[in-house]
């Protein structure tokens, strides 16, 4: 096997919210009214031009503190369903632990987004925002 090297991944912000465990935290943005705020570093906010409140927006995640040595999990951690490999579930747990959420935007301040939808603990890394299509 070819070893590949990858460039260098940036991260453009962090959330903002009061999820704080794993615990708390929903399993999926669709099932969660959790509020917060997408701070975008001030070199990115140009490229936020054009979003605004109402909008659905795709946001990638970076879970800096997931495991990332876990091959197999109970998918929602239901051990009554037998363990799948990470790549047919959403689990946080993966060799590169990236979320992707879909949340509304409610409000667009400078560099902040205020969203709904959140399912990511407070303080994790933002590595891409995209509209939904």
């Amino acid at each position: 096997m070819k070893t590949i090297t990858l460039p260098e991944l940036f991260c453009i912000g962090v959330v903002h919210n009061t999820i704080l465990s794993l615990d708390e935290a929903p399993k999926n943005f669709d099932i969660s009214d959790h509020i917060g705020t997408l701070e975008i570093d001030p070199r990115y906010q140009e490229g936020l031009e054009g979003i605004k409140a109402g909008m659905t927006i795709v946001v990638l995640f970076w879970l800096h503190r997931s495991s990332r040595d876990i091959l197999k999990v109970y998918p929602r951690g239901d051990k009554s369903r037998g363990l799948s490999g990470v790549f047919v579930t959403r689990s946080p747990v993966r060799p590169n632990p990236i979320a992707l959420s879909e949340l509304t935007v409610l409000a667009v301040e400078g560099n902040r987004l205020q969203v709904r939808g959140l399912d990511v603990l407070n303080g994790t890394p933002i590595i891409d925002i995209k509209k939904k299509i």
